[in-house]
């Protein structure tokens, strides 16, 4: 099969599709690589690298399209990018279909055989394409907040950790999953009074037994969420429902209320967000300001630290993408149930439940589209 890595678009988005060693490793699978010039400068790898592993640079991404059997990438594929998605073509990388009712629609136009990073499935029933990219979002989001809670970034002027004599911010993180459980690792880490709210009693459990009586844990409810965050310094978004538009947890009136300069991350956004007033933004231009409040909103924050998202990415989708390669994309998706969840849209036909359900299309089961 030939592999297309083009190189990525979106606002500061230094991530790339493939790495030089896992380039190296679909070569010695018996497949070609082709790869934009420069798409890997943005995690320190030269077009020789690549060369040395066995790919192709191309001039540009039309060219990269244009050839390649399968797209690998990291984002999902921007208006210009779409245009260049063809009938049959492999697209495999993050979607976040369903907040975004134009990307899905050109992607249904296409003919393309889409399937998102984030719906892939484990035995475990985790994501395991989501979660090191989570992982990241979850420490970096803490990083965020401490700087946005600076008073010349429109913060209330409080330090995470707080100082001897001094109480320490309250920070406070909606959703207890994989984002949640590394945001509050760095916050615990700075010193700061975390509070951690989700629904799973069992997830609750994991956190005490990792983090002990650093933090507190609450079930999450409405009144819970509305008193925790008018307490709160800073409060991370974390909610994650696979594949469907997040919920709006907390509300414009809540924000109105919230002490001026506390500060908003919402780690959500790519699916929407969790606040009501959240609205994407960009590493070059990262917060607003609403009722007093910081909303920090980067919709790619792990793109910001590309060397160490690239390589955690890479390790888990490698064996996707050379069972893809090796078997083509029916056997491969037919052949693992896991892989299966992760098609989205196949030549035309939502095929995603939450999708289809979230932006009004009709629903087509994947496996019985497939035998089709």
């Amino acid at each position: 099969m030939l592999i297309g890595v083009p190189k990525e678009i979106k606002n500061h988005e230094y991530r790339v599709g493939m790495t030089p060693t896992s380039v190296r490793e679909a070569v010695h699978h018996g497949h070609k690589v082709i790869v934009e010039t420069s798409a890997g400068t943005g995690i320190g790898s030269s077009d020789d690298d690549y060369i040395a592993a066995g790919a192709e640079i191309i001039g540009s991404a039309e060219d990269v399209f244009a050839r390649a059997d399968m797209i690998v990438k990291v984002k999902e594929p921007q208006a210009v990018e779409r245009k260049m998605l063809r009938e049959g073509q492999i697209l495999f990388t993050y979607l976040h279909l369903a907040p975004d009712p134009e990307q899905t629609k050109d992607l249904v136009d296409s003919g393309a055989v889409c399937i998102a990073y984030e719906t892939v499935t484990d035995v475990n029933r985790g994501l395991p394409l989501l979660a090191p990219m989570s992982q990241v979002a979850g420490r970096m989001s803490i990083q965020a907040g401490a700087h946005c809670l600076e008073k010349e970034a429109g913060g209330r002027g409080v330090l995470l950790g707080g100082v001897p004599g001094v109480a320490p911010a309250k920070v406070v993180i909606i959703g207890g999953g994989v984002v949640g459980e590394n945001a509050a690792y760095m916050a615990v880490g700075l010193g700061a009074d975390v509070t951690i709210l989700d629904r799973n009693v069992d997830t609750m459990r994991s956190l005490v037994v990792r983090f002990g009586q650093s933090i507190k844990t609450l079930y999450s409810t409405a009144l819970a969420i509305e008193e925790q965050v008018l307490e709160a310094d800073l409060v991370i978004g974390g909610v994650l429902v696979p594949g469907a538009a997040a919920p709006k947890l907390v509300t414009r009136e809540h924000i109105s209320a919230m002490r001026a300069g506390s500060v908003l991350v919402d780690v959500a956004i790519d699916q929407g967000g969790c606040f009501e007033t959240s609205k994407a933004t960009t590493h070059s231009d990262p917060t607003y300001i609403i009722d007093e409040v910081v909303h920090y909103c980067v919709a790619n924050m792990p793109g910001a630290v590309a060397r160490t998202s690239t390589y955690a990415l890479n390790n888990v989708t490698l064996p996707f993408i050379l069972a893809i390669a090796d078997k083509g994309y029916k056997q491969a998706l037919l052949d693992d149930a896991h892989l299966l969840a992760g098609l989205s849209v196949l030549e035309g036909k939502v095929t995603y439940e939450a999708v289809a359900r979230d932006l009004g299309y009709d629903y087509h089961d994947p496996k019985d589209t497939l035998s089709a």
